[in-house]
């Protein structure tokens, strides 16, 4: 038994020192070392929809609003230049019709036109009131008109409502007499708005030429 015992502690030894004869065989260079990569998982367009602010970048900068170009008003300031553009279109207008409706002998532009407190100075220096103006230029004209018109119209505004108008007014005819006349009036229109209505409250007229 204790021959059996030696055999088979004899064939362990030599077990075990061809085991390690065969670990230790192998240079140590050649031994790499275990290693792990992992792989980040590419980001989906989904992974940012939500993104908190504490994941923007610190130095993300807010968009400022748009300054105008030099020499261009801001959009809150473009309204001042319309109103007064429409101002001085109704105004010129309103002194057309004037001129038309005297060639006319039409009574009903002035009625509506002139306010009822209107105070004027006319071409012959005295001073009239709304029907003193209407029967000088309408209803005691005995003059016939060939034309009628505007020259050199300026609309200066000087409030949202009040606005003075200055400019020459021409007018060619025959008098009464049968005499043709060739007349150049310069005069200052005042006009005031009220209740959405343009009227002239205040005038005067000169006559500069007349052939």
């Amino acid at each position: 038994m204790k021959l059996i015992r030696s055999l088979i502690g004899i064939a362990a030894l030599n077990l075990i020192t061809s085991t390690f004869a065969q670990q230790t065989a192998s240079p140590a260079s050649e031994e790499k070392p275990s290693t792990t990569i992992e792989e980040t998982p590419a980001a989906t367009p989904e992974a940012k929809t939500t993104a908190t602010p504490a994941e923007q970048p610190a130095t993300q900068k807010k968009e400022k609003p748009a300054v105008p170009a030099p020499g261009k008003p801001a959009s809150t300031a473009a309204a001042a230049p319309a109103k007064k553009t429409s101002v001085e279109a109704t105004l010129k207008e309103l002194e057309n019709k004037w001129e038309a409706a005297i060639a006319a002998h039409d009574a009903s532009f002035l009625q509506s036109a002139v306010a009822s407190d209107f105070v004027g100075i006319y071409s012959n220096g005295k001073f009239i009131n709304k029907s003193g103006l209407i029967s000088a230029e309408i209803k005691s004209d005995t003059n016939t008109y060939a034309s009628t018109k505007n020259e050199k119209l300026s609309v200066r505004v000087f409030k949202p409502n009040v606005a003075v108008v200055t400019g020459n007014a021409r007018e060619k005819g025959t008098a009464k007499d049968g005499k043709a006349f060739d007349r150049t009036y310069a005069f200052t229109d005042t006009w005031m708005e009220r209740n959405g209505q343009w009227q002239c409250i205040a005038s005067q007229g000169m006559l500069l030429s007349q052939r």
